[in-house]
């Protein structure tokens, strides 16, 4: 049996209603659009995780709300990573510019986040949490 790893990640909505995401810059999923997160660095609170991964990876300085839910994705070798994702809202008018692990950072609608190729099950999930409206 292997490690259960925790991480988090970040749906950051604007006040327009888009939504945050990044494109991967590394493994697992490099090259697909996804949620800012990462794992809990020892310490941490989930909520203090996901502020700096937030920064880290689209430079923005959010406030952290509510738990939304919670994935497990195969992390490799028998590992698991388990992300708990966590509303949140950046300033009005922030413009997000990748860093860290991210290659691209930007603000989307619903409809383009679906015309993205995104990590594996985001959409769905995003659906099944009502977080996006149901296509169509």
């Amino acid at each position: 049996m292997g490690r259960r790893i925790a991480c988090v990640g970040a749906v950051v909505r604007a006040r327009d209603g888009r939504l945050l995401v990044v494109r991967r810059g590394r493994e697992p999923a490099r090259g697909t659009w996804s949620l800012p997160g990462g794992r809990v660095e020892a310490g941490e609170t989930d909520p203090q995780a996901v502020a700096r991964e937030v920064r880290e990876e689209t430079g923005l300085i959010v406030e952290v709300g509510g738990h939304v839910g919670t994935v497990e994705r195969d992390a490799g070798s028998g590992d698991v990573y388990v992300i708990r994702d966590y509303a949140a809202r950046a300033a009005d008018g922030a413009e997000p510019t990748a860093g860290d692990d991210a290659d691209d950072a930007r603000w989307v609608t619903e409809d383009e986040l679906r015309s993205l190729t995104t990590s594996p099950e985001l959409v769905e999930t995003l659906e099944s949490w009502g977080l996006l409206r149901p296509p169509g």
